[in-house]
């Protein structure tokens, strides 16, 4: 059933959504050409985003307090878009109010924050979803059917990282608060690799985390972003990672290798997935020179005995818009029970392993 027969078919869901930076716009737009969707409601703090984001959609609900427009909008669903420290309470209040809620990724500055949210989730009967949008591209996606096939056999080992070479994305705002982000580059942009390579490997149980973060540039001021995110704050240090590295360890015997950084000393932005299998390997991969950027796809294998470099058929880059579609296909399904953000509480988990790792200096084990 397309989204316009459902149109016919079934009311269309009243939405908001809390929080009008960047992420925020991506939701906001994915909402506003949605026709099973009516976007009635929109919440931040920033009055001319609010007029201006409300004039070009159309949407006559415009609150500078989120908890007003909670209690007055008569909301479906809700999209959570601010700064991480807030998703959890954010979320519990939307979700006791009666809404299906998708929140932005990472899921919560810590993983008993995460795990709030999940028991939330359960106890009121709704859909949990978080937006990790990377996880929507059409090559990401090829790959995934090329594992799911069988292609690669089994996957004992991978390597991910996103490296920039000149990003962190808000000097002296929330960004690099450790109380309010929880972590820096291993939070911010990694926690999209783990997604992936985990999403990618058919989701093996990590078991135990060695992990290592430096900032050697940004307590310095440099490295930061052309791109800023969000507005400064005087007087707000820089408190996490601009490096980090982790080995992980699954459950069977698997290994995953992750780095990340907002700004190191190369070349380029790099961000890439490589896997490697019994039968074969495959590796995604972008970034490069703003002005010759590069995506690629491979797969490495053999056919018939013979060396075969296959090249799957990619569709496009879903973003955004494939991530509020699929959770508002998952509201639709009637349940919720099923949808409550475990995957996502997992990559809390082990982003709290991580951390712990590198304080300590040694391996950390999880509990399956």
């Amino acid at each position: 059933m397309t989204a316009t027969d459902r149109t016919a078919d079934t009311p269309k869901l009243r939405a908001g959504v809390i929080g009008l930076g960047w992420a925020g716009r991506q939701h906001i737009d994915a909402y506003a050409t949605d026709p099973t969707v009516d976007l009635v409601a929109i919440s931040g703090k920033e009055q001319h985003l609010l007029d201006q984001l409300g004039d070009q959609h159309g949407i006559e609900g415009r609150y500078p307090d989120y908890t007003t427009m909670l209690a007055e909008a008569h909301l479906d669903v809700v999209s959570i878009a601010t700064p991480t420290f807030l998703h959890a309470p954010m979320t519990v209040q939307a979700l006791e109010a009666g809404l299906h809620v998708l929140c932005e990724k990472p899921m919560a500055e810590t993983g008993q924050a995460a795990a709030t949210m999940v028991e939330t989730a359960r106890r009121t009967g709704k859909v949990l979803d978080i937006a990790f949008n990377h996880r929507q591209r059409g090559d990401v996606t090829a790959l995934r059917e090329v594992v799911e096939s069988g292609g690669l056999g089994e996957i004992y080992y991978a390597k991910t990282g996103w490296l920039r070479r000149k990003g962190i994305p808000g000097m002296g705002t929330w960004f690099t608060s450790a109380a309010s982000a929880g972590g820096g580059a291993l939070m911010d942009i990694g926690v999209h690799m783990l997604d992936m390579s985990l999403h990618l490997m058919g989701e093996p149980k990590v078991t135990a985390v060695s992990a290592a973060t430096h900032a050697p540039v940004g307590p310095r001021g440099r490295g930061g972003s052309s791109f800023q995110t969000s507005s400064a704050v005087e007087d707000v240090p820089f408190e996490v990672e601009d490096l980090a590295s982790a080995f992980l360890r699954m459950e069977g015997g698997g290994t995953l290798l992750l780095e990340t950084s907002w700004a190191q000393w190369i070349p380029y932005d790099q961000v890439y997935v490589t896997l490697y299998g019994s039968e074969g390997g495959a590796s995604v991969e972008w970034g490069g020179d703003p002005r010759h950027p590069y995506q690629r796809l491979n797969v490495w294998t053999e056919v018939q005995g013979l060396p075969a470099e296959l090249r799957p058929e990619v569709g496009e880059h879903g973003k955004h818009a494939a991530a509020v579609a699929n959770f508002l296909e998952k509201v639709r399904t009637g349940e919720p029970g099923q949808h409550v953000g475990v995957e996502a509480l997992r990559r809390a988990r082990i982003l709290d392993a991580c951390y712990a790792s590198a304080k300590q200096g040694g391996e950390v084990a999880l509990e399956l």
